[in-house]
């Protein structure tokens, strides 16, 4: 069994903005679904988090929303990228790529000073 792990603080707008870039439109149950998919299942989602950082994203002007109907045939609401929201996942890639690599070398071996 696979252990559950919880969302890092900084990181669900990443893969909320990314999701949406690999798959194009999707509605918030899908979104967490392949969040969850994209993490083999290790991310603990909290959809009390996942809504609110929609809206966070959607006040930014980093995603849309537009009513349509799902595969079940029902009314959900929709999230797409914008063009800004495309700038920013090009942002906070480049700063994590940044943050990771910081860190790696903190976590590396060192040989000690002769």
């Amino acid at each position: 069994m696979v252990k559950k792990m919880d969302v890092q603080p900084g990181t669900l707008a990443l893969m909320i903005l990314k999701t949406l870039e690999v798959l194009g439109p999707l509605h918030g149950y899908g979104i967490a679904r392949r969040i969850e998919e994209t993490s083999k299942y290790r991310l603990k989602l909290n959809y009390g988090t996942l809504y609110p950082a929609l809206l966070k994203l959607k006040q930014q002007g980093f995603v849309t929303t537009e009513w349509r109907l799902s595969e079940n045939n029902r009314r959900a609401k929709y999230y797409s990228l914008t063009a800004a929201g495309r700038k920013e996942l090009a942002r906070e890639t480049r700063e994590w790529y940044r943050t990771a690599d910081l860190i790696a070398a903190f976590l590396a071996p060192r040989r000690e000073a002769s």
